[in-house]
């Protein structure tokens, strides 16, 4: 159970306070509500850009870092299709540069040709180390656009293309900063050794000033049902052939999305897994394989993806692939099987409200999807669910029709 307060400055800003008082620690996150898919087509991976930029200095503040490093304290972030997140880790007794630092890069970010100049160079070394120079790196740059044909999540969050962070000019990253970074787009948590007082305090004292900007209608093109299978096949200097296969699956708000979440889990998670089990151990055709989902806020994906043992053909590799995923959505998972996972996912709970910053983090997200108290209902929502949930969900996303196939074969 994560116990929290919280209240709403006047400008708009959510404020979440978690009072753990057996830590010398505080954390401070802040959440915005924008990521990739609040780009434009033809200006894409500006989100990314942006979670780059903020680290370049406000008009008050030239170095992020260094006073935070002078009082112990650490920051990072990371952007998603649906989020950017930044968050602080200090001593509880230095809280107020935490306010201080977020609050100023909010209301004052530093826009510079030079700033700019120097995190789009960054960005554009990282779309071209990890996702055009790596091994299997532009998976997600083909699937995306092979799954979604409307949607915005038909990108990655680097981006379409590499000339859409070079061709980033000021002015565009102006328009997009005074669009989405502001109190009214932002939920921000505060936890550990604080007090509900103190934070209010600070929150007005630092953030209350702050105009509250337009918190803007989302106005994204839905998805229409995939009617038909879909499939490519690329050739690059890889290890091993790989096999990727993506289908469409309810929101993460939507009910379905825990019976998918443990089919998930049923398939590929630990060694005693089916596909493990069956397709790497047992019937030795693949040297690696896995299911996740991208739990995206829209309608996401369900993805398997393998690499067969060499000698084995794409054919043989899909089609046991396709009988694993015929028999979770036909037959019944043995209660057995099924209270297993739901014992893992309980146990991976738990562990998430050990951490301060994972605390923190969870309760901007559950805040964001609607109500922060949804958190400490969670393992309930996955312990509920049933065998025939299970089976009518399966049923439902490992459809031929549903599906898009990505065949990665080495040259």
């Amino acid at each position: 159970m994560v116990s929290f307060e919280r209240f709403t400055l006047a400008n708009g800003l959510k404020v979440l306070v978690h009072e753990d008082p057996t830590t010398p620690m505080a954390v401070v996150n802040i959440l915005y509500d924008v990521g990739a898919r609040d780009e434009h087509p033809d200006q894409t991976g500006f989100a990314h850009l942006f979670e780059h930029l903020m680290f370049g200095g406000s008009v008050n503040i030239p170095s992020y870092d260094e006073p935070l490093q002078r009082v112990g304290g650490e920051n990072n972030a990371f952007t998603s299709n649906d989020i950017t997140n930044y968050y602080i880790t200090l001593p509880s007794v230095n809280l107020e540069t935490a306010f201080w630092l977020e609050s100023d890069r909010m209301l004052n970010l530093a826009f510079s040709e030079k700033s700019l100049e120097v995190q789009r160079n960054v960005v554009c070394e990282e779309f071209k180390q990890r996702y055009l120079n790596q091994p299997y790196g532009d998976v997600w740059l083909k699937l995306r656009p092979m799954a979604y044909k409307q949607h915005p999540y038909q990108w990655a969050t680097i981006g379409k293309s590499l000339d859409h962070i070079e061709n980033a000019n000021i002015n565009d990253v102006k328009a997009f900063f005074t669009r989405h970074y502001n109190p009214s787009n932002a939920i921000m948590v505060v936890g550990g050794d604080v007090k509900l007082d103190e934070v209010k305090r600070l929150s007005e004292k630092w953030f209350g000033n702050i105009p509250a900007g337009e918190k803007l209608p989302r106005l994204l093109p839905i998805e229409d049902d995939q009617a038909e299978e879909r499939k490519e096949t690329v050739q690059a200097n890889v290890p091993l052939d790989a096999i990727y296969k993506v289908f469409h699956m309810p929101a993460r708000t939507e009910a379905g999305y825990y019976a998918a979440d443990l089919v998930s889990d049923i398939l590929s998670r630990g060694n005693s897994s089916r596909l493990f089990r069956n397709l790497l151990k047992d019937k030795k055709l693949f040297s690696d394989i896995n299911a996740y989902l991208t739990g995206s806020l829209d309608a996401g994906l369900f993805v398997v993806e393998g690499k067969p043992l060499p000698g084995v053909s794409m054919e043989l590799a899909e089609a046991a692939i396709w009988e694993e995923l015929d028999r979770i959505s036909t037959e019944l998972v043995p209660d057995a099987e099924l209270t297993k996972v739901k014992n893992k996912m309980e146990s991976t709970m738990v562990f998430s409200e050990m951490s301060l910053l994972d605390k923190a983090m969870n309760l901007a997200y559950f805040e964001l999807l609607g109500d922060a108290n949804e958190l400490n209902s969670e393992t309930q929502k996955y312990l509920d669910v049933s065998s025939e949930e299970i089976r009518s969900q399966a049923k439902h996303i490992f459809r031929k029709e549903n599906s898009s196939t990505l065949y990665y074969l080495a040259n």
